[in-house]
């Protein structure tokens, strides 16, 4: 499969693709107009570009690029088109510092000590202002605010003819990603049994599979021109992709190993997030489980996060979750199969079979 995958990235230029977007990256993340502002501003925002630029899988940027390569492989009848780097490399920085806004409002709104490998950015601005973290978690806001700026300013000045309509659909995304974000904190504040498993999806399709996979696809379709109905079959496939990675993410949350995963591995349960592991074995658990769960989920403390674990491998709420990532990831593999042939198609299959399975 990693020579398969080789093959195809120098057969789409989507190596040269992430290579030129790392580079546009950091030029964007140093606007010239901002140089001279002030020192304070200066210092704030070379953190936020050690941030912006840690090691990451650039997930986004790539599905953006899949969705333009299939785009124009089937106006070309399955002819390989390379990727035209130029005609997208600014709108995929906007994805990515768009995703950089949301994971440092993300991080504050939970309380979060790492990231991506180091310390989130409002306990990173710390270090300017010692002693003073609610200060720090204010500039922290106030730096996502400006990638946010940043990231519509990157989407725009993409050259590809649909730039504008492309840019207009992430908005709409971005306005349903919100919605999820506040289903997700209000939830968290709710008791266990008047939260519903269902409530957990939408969460999950709302934060992570609309954003993070049906939109980056989708605009990468319309940046290379693609037909309403290849449009429509990439967001179904990007949908179903989204719902597993999160899922993923929710094992991730509360079993996984800090060191691999890069952030808190127990972090969703000290945060109280009621994800879909925690609600699938609350449903199956027996009374006296339901209370437990209940009383675990009320103060999470690492005190009690190996004994939280227990508990919802013990009610079958993490294989339930595992049985649904397979199933959706399955769904997805499906749908994908079905895409007008093009040589970016066996890729994204892999994608999603590494994604399904992932660790990190």
């Amino acid at each position: 499969m990693t020579h398969m995958a080789t093959l195809q990235l120098d057969e789409l230029g989507l190596a040269g693709f992430q290579l030129e977007l790392e580079r546009a990256l950091r030029q964007w993340l140093r606007p010239a107009d901002e140089a001279v502002i002030d020192p304070l501003w200066t210092k704030a925002r070379e953190v936020v570009t050690e941030f912006a630029l840690r090691p990451a899988k650039r997930v986004r940027p790539t599905l953006l690029a899949a969705g333009y390569a299939v785009a124009r492989t089937a106006g070309r009848g399955g002819a390989t088109q390379l990727i035209d780097s130029e005609s997208i490399v600014d709108f995929g920085v906007g994805l990515e510092l768009l995703h950089a806004f949301m994971l440092v409002h993300d991080d504050v709104a939970d309380r979060a000590e790492s990231r991506r490998g180091g310390p989130t950015l409002h306990r990173a601005l710390e270090a300017l202002h010692p002693g003073s973290p609610h200060e720090a978690e204010s500039l922290a806001i106030v730096a996502g605010d400006h990638l946010y700026a940043r990231a519509l300013e990157a989407m725009l000045a993409t050259p590809a003819p649909a730039a504008v309509r492309a840019t207009q659909y992430m908005l709409e995304v971005c306005r349903h990603t919100a919605a999820g974000q506040h289903l997700d904190l209000a939830l968290t504040r709710q008791p266990l049994p008047f939260v519903r498993l269902s409530q957990a999806v939408k969460v999950a399709r709302l934060k992570t599979a609309k954003y993070g996979f049906v939109a980056p696809l989708v605009c990468g379709a319309m940046l290379g021109g693609a037909s309403p109905a290849l449009v429509s079959a990439l967001d179904s496939v990007g949908r179903s992709a989204g719902l597993a990675y999160q899922l993923r993410d929710d094992v991730i949350g509360l079993f996984g190993d800090d060191a691999v995963a890069g952030k808190s591995g127990g972090g969703d349960f000290l945060e109280g997030k009621r994800t879909f592991p925690v609600l699938a074995a609350w449903i199956r658990a027996d009374e006296a489980g339901r209370a437990r769960l209940e009383t675990l989920w009320k103060q999470p403390s690492t005190g009690t996060l190996a004994e939280a674990r227990a508990e919802v491998e013990r009610w079958g709420g993490l294989s339930a979750t595992e049985r649904l990532v397979s199933k959706v990831t399955a769904q997805a593999r499906r749908r994908l199969a079905v895409l007008p042939a093009s040589p970016v198609v066996p890729l994204l299959d892999g994608m999603l079979e590494a994604m399904a399975v992932r660790v990190s």
